[in-house]
């Protein structure tokens, strides 16, 4: 017990019609303070997102969510938000928001290997 770190997380969901409130999970994002790691793993199901809705762009959502892994890494495509401390950048990503690409509220855990977690959360909530 004494190799594991705690953990905080939030599922990524894609929300095509906010006033109806139906979602599908696309994504993990998944912050370690004690590791310093911040990552998120997505994938967004094109015949599940033309059932939600023909009218949402694919492209222009992954290109949002692109956007919030250039954040994840502290890049500068991640423009000012990528600047911030990584437990920051973490609270901005997974606030509340009331548009297409949402976050659930965080929940938290504890592992060894915060990628490994990421990567089992991704596997369990999105695939």
């Amino acid at each position: 017990m004494q190799d594991k770190v705690t953990y905080e997380y939030a599922i990524i969901r894609i929300v095509p019609k906010v006033e109806r409130k139906e979602f599908f999970n696309v994504g993990v994002l998944l912050f370690s303070k004690r590791k310093n790691f911040l990552g998120v793993k997505y994938k967004i199901d094109k015949k599940k997102l033309e059932a939600f809705s023909e009218d949402l762009d694919i492209t222009m959502l992954n290109d949002h969510l692109k956007a919030w892994e250039e954040v994840c890494k502290g890049r500068p495509k991640g423009g000012c938000i990528g600047e911030f401390e990584v437990s920051d950048r973490f609270r901005w990503l997974a606030a509340s928001r009331s548009t297409i690409i949402q976050s659930s509220k965080t929940h938290s855990g504890l592992c060894t290997d915060p990628q490994k977690e990421l990567d089992l959360l991704f596997e369990t909530f999105v695939l």
